[in-house]
């Protein structure tokens, strides 16, 4: 059973073969691009596998690995003179690049959730057939919807948050796919199809426990017509189109941080176990929510 929360006025369906515009989706631009990033990845480690990049002090091991590279990240960088770079371009320059909302000044999320994937900056039609995408898996299933309301108020939001997206592990399509015995070279797939799911369903989620602890508990509709910021202010009950904006703009910079840190390492630690997207983002959660994590 599923709790509908989209506009019933308008049927996404038509809707995003309406803004299609004969655009690649993201999903399609990135089955593209992966093959041959692999490919390059793979020959990369056959020449250079052997190569020594730190050395190794007991006082880091002791310190929880701290200062030991660990992991390749492409999407962001951390400057210290010009701060945090995504695949390359301060936040001035997505400022100035990235697809906006009409009317807006500030850059739509979907579209630096597309140039982190890709490094390619999208066209406004992909980025507009993006948040219609996301929108329309936006329903909870009730389970999840009778958790929340269960959770007591006083529970930090952190906590409950996490325990919501823990239990959208019973729609994880990539679970299932593995049970069934899906061959390795469609991990990606799977994995690409709950990551969406679960961007969709976040600010649903967001929006229920904003609303439970500090107000009535109802939230409002998904529009289908609008981007991702624009649904999630609207969920927590505001109109205010200056904050909306402002949304926009704390959710594009906020979307990639390095991959040193806590929350980041956690996720792809679990999601290394073949853990399903949802178990691995719970599991940064925690992380996340630690009063160091910063």
């Amino acid at each position: 059973m599923t709790v509908p929360y989209l506009n019933s006025g308008r049927n996404v369906a038509s809707y995003l073969q309406t803004h299609s515009h004969q655009e690649k989706t993201l999903k399609e631009r990135f089955s593209e691009i992966y093959p041959s990033h692999a490919q390059d990845v793979k020959q990369f480690v056959k020449e250079h596998g052997k190569t020594k990049i730190s050395d190794v002090l007991l006082e880091q091991v002791y310190g929880g690995m701290r200062g030991v590279p660990g992991s390749v990240w492409e999407g962001s960088e951390l400057d210290a003179e010009e701060g945090i770079r995504f695949r390359g371009r301060t936040i001035a320059d997505i400022q100035k690049e990235l697809p906006k909302a009409k009317g807006s000044s500030q850059p739509l999320p979907e579209a630096l959730f597309w140039l982190l994937l890709t490094g390619e900056v999208p066209t406004q039609a992909q980025v507009e057939n993006l948040s219609a995408d996301l929108m329309s898996r936006s329903e909870l299933p009730h389970h999840v919807v009778q958790l929340l309301d269960n959770l007591p108020k006083d529970l930090h939001p952190m906590a409950q948050l996490s325990i919501a997206v823990t239990a959208l592990e019973s729609e994880s399509k990539f679970a299932k796919a593995y049970a069934q015995g899906i061959s390795k070279q469609d991990y990606w797939s799977y994995t690409f199809e709950d990551s969406l799911d679960l961007l969709g369903k976040l600010p649903v989620i967001a929006a229920k426990i904003y609303r439970n602890v500090f107000k009535d508990g109802k939230i409002g509709e998904v529009d289908p017509n609008a981007d991702y910021g624009k649904n999630l202010v609207n969920l927590i009950g505001s109109k205010d189109e200056d904050f909306v904006d402002l949304m926009r703009l704390y959710l594009t910079i906020h979307s990639d941080h390095e991959g040193g840190n806590v929350s980041a390492h956690t996720s792809h630690l679990v999601g290394s176990a073949l853990s399903s997207p949802y178990l691995s983002l719970a599991s940064g959660l925690n992380g996340l929510a630690g009063p160091l994590h910063g």
